[in-house]
Order: structure tokens, then C-alpha cells, then sequence
């Protein structure tokens, strides 16, 4: 596992991967599942992307933490990177921001 965290490279490709992940769960659990729930009377969209979203927000955060912990970020980057996991679009925008530079 200390080489999985010692490849900064892969820790990106990791990251950002979660991120879009994470960010693509919380969109569908805000604008699919959760209308469905509470207007069509659907709840097992939300039983079922409630608990993978969460899974994904949890990795995502990890591998914040395992990228920031690394000193190659500052420490506004580690906040937004937290800040942006419970903002909708926020992992998009920080990829955007932090990543594609």
C-alpha cells in the first residue's frame, strides 16, 4: 500500500476519479433519487444511491487527505477539496481549479 501512496501520479488519476465519481452520485441523489422520493413516491432510489454515494464521499475524502497530507498542497487546497465534496458541482470546479493546471 506505501507504493499505492508514494505514485503521485496515480494519486491524481485516483482523485480525480473520485472526484467525478462522488460528484456524479450527489447530482443523482439531489435530482433524481430524492424527487423521486418525496414527489413519485420512489424511495428505493434513494436506499440505493444514499449508501453508494456516501462510500464514494468517504474514498473521496481519504485520498484528499493521503494527496494533502503528501506536502504538495497548500492548505486552501485542502479545505476546498473537503469544502467541494459537499457543495453540488464542487468537485468538478475544484478539479477544474487545482487539477487541470
Amino acid at each position: 500500500m506505501g507504493n499505492l501512496f508514494s505514485n503521485r501520479d496515480l494519486m491524481i488519476k485516483i482523485f480525480r476519479l473520485m472526484g467525478r465519481l462522488e460528484g456524479l452520485s450527489f447530482l443523482l441523489l439531489l435530482l433524481v433519487a430524492m424527487p423521486l422520493k418525496y414527489y413519485g413516491d420512489f424511495p428505493e432510489g434513494v436506499k440505493i444511491l444514499g449508501p453508494l454515494h456516501g462510500g464514494l464521499f468517504l474514498i473521496y475524502c481519504f485520498v484528499a487527505f493521503a494527496l494533502a497530507t503528501s506536502k504538495e498542497w497548500s492548505w486552501h487546497q485542502h479545505l476546498f477539496a473537503y469544502v467541494a465534496a459537499v457543495v453540488p458541482c464542487g468537485t468538478f470546479l475544484f478539479e477544474r481549479r487545482y487539477l487541470d493546471k
